[in-house]
């Protein structure tokens, strides 16, 4: 599907996956606006304030965007990653904690996906396939080999894919195709603060290249996605062949 001249939401966008996906959806003549906590700084990015969580926040922002621009792509990063053993040290793994990431990760991607797909559904389609729109979600690894203390992490992105299937049939006669990424290690901020040695040691389980995949890379494949009319309701794997151990 050729998005050239439309728009696009980016939950996440300020940073990270979303920050890159982002800046090659620009490069690439895409009307970009960028949902998240926090304002991002790149050039002709549209940042809009919204928490994922809250779905009438969501709705609105959603509908601004439509009626701003001719709204055809959906790519969901917003996410967070806590770390706690269901049963350690200081006790059982916090509820809160284990909530507030289904919260965020799973409802949060669910919340704008049901809101694109409302606006979407209503845009006549582009091709001869009969394509409205693109809807790509955020999984990990993690979703098949979550590591010890990943509990919640894990069952988040578990569940985004097995939404991915679900979705892509019950939006099928809309036009619209989902599919998901699942991620191995990136070299996003959030590893920036990690030991030379563990970064060594990440690096050294995936099979090749041995390094950590570059948030480029997850753009670049946002773009494949859309390209190929005939991808639809798969989680794909972006980890160079990475298997993760318990720990």
């Amino acid at each position: 599907m050729d998005i050239t001249g439309k728009a696009a939401i980016i939950t996440g966008g300020a940073s990270g996956l979303g920050a890159a996906t982002a800046r090659a959806l620009i490069d690439a003549g895409v009307n970009v606006y960028a949902f998240d906590l926090q304002a991002g700084d790149i050039e002709g990015v549209n940042y809009r304030t919204v928490d994922v969580t809250d779905p009438e926040a969501v709705t609105s922002a959603v509908q601004q965007v439509a009626a701003e621009a001719e709204l055809r792509l959906l790519v969901a990063c917003a996410g967070i990653c806590p770390s706690q053993r269901i049963m350690g040290r200081k006790g059982p793994h916090d509820l809160g904690l284990y909530a507030k990431t289904i919260q965020v990760n799973l409802i949060g991607t669910f919340n704008v996906l049901t809101a694109f797909s409302s606006v979407v559904a209503e845009l006549e389609p582009l091709d001869s396939d009969g394509q409205r729109g693109v809807a790509i979600m955020t999984a990990s690894v993690a979703a098949f080999e979550g590591q010890v203390g990943q509990a919640a992490y894990a069952s988040s992105k578990g569940g985004i894919h097995a939404l991915t299937i679900t979705a892509a049939r019950d939006l099928a006669s809309l036009g619209i195709r989902v599919c998901s990424i699942a991620p191995g290690v990136v070299n996003t901020p959030m590893m920036a603060s990690v030991s030379d040695e563990f970064r060594e040691e990440l690096e050294s389980r995936v099979q090749f290249p041995s390094r950590m995949a570059e948030p480029s890379e997850y753009a670049l494949l946002v773009e494949q996605i859309v390209a190929n009319n005939y991808l639809n309701g798969e989680t794909i794997r972006l980890d160079g062949g990475l298997r993760m151990p318990p720990r």
